[in-house]
C-alpha cells in the first residue's frame, strides 16, 4: 500500500476562496493551452465553471492573472499575465517549502498508519 500526502493550501477572501489548488491548476492549464475552454476540458470541468473561477481569481487580485481575447480569424484565447505566472510560482514554492519543512513529521505520521 502506498500513502500520498498532499498539501491543499487555500487563501480565503471574506467567504470565498481567493486562491486555491483548483484555481492554480486552472491557471497552469490556461498557460499550457492558451484557452479557458481547452484548459477546462483538460481538467474535466465545464467552460462556465472555469470562467467563473478565472473571474473570481481576477477579482481577488490587484491585477488580473488571466486575460482573454475575443474571437477573430483564429478564435479567441486566454493569456496568463506576469501576475498569474508569479502567483503560480509563489503558490508552488509555498507547497514545496511546507512539504520540506514537514517531511520528518509526515514520515513519522505515515509510519503510524496501517499498511
Amino acid at each position: 500500500m502506498t500513502f500520498r500526502v498532499q498539501f491543499r493550501m487555500r487563501v480565503y477572501r471574506d467567504d470565498g476562496i481567493a486562491v486555491g489548488p483548483g484555481k492554480i491548476a486552472l491557471v497552469e492549464a490556461i498557460a499550457e493551452t492558451g484557452s479557458i475552454s481547452a484548459a477546462a476540458r483538460s481538467l474535466g470541468m465545464s467552460y462556465r465553471r472555469a470562467w467563473l473561477l478565472v473571474d473570481e481569481l481576477n477579482r481577488s487580485m490587484k491585477s488580473p492573472a488571466v486575460v482573454g481575447s475575443v474571437g477573430g480569424r483564429h478564435g479567441g484565447g486566454a493569456t496568463v499575465t506576469a501576475t498569474g505566472h508569479e502567483l503560480v510560482k509563489r503558490y508552488r514554492a509555498i507547497e514545496d517549502t511546507s512539504r520540506e519543512a514537514a517531511a520528518r513529521d509526515i514520515a513519522a505520521l505515515v509510519r503510524m498508519l496501517s499498511a
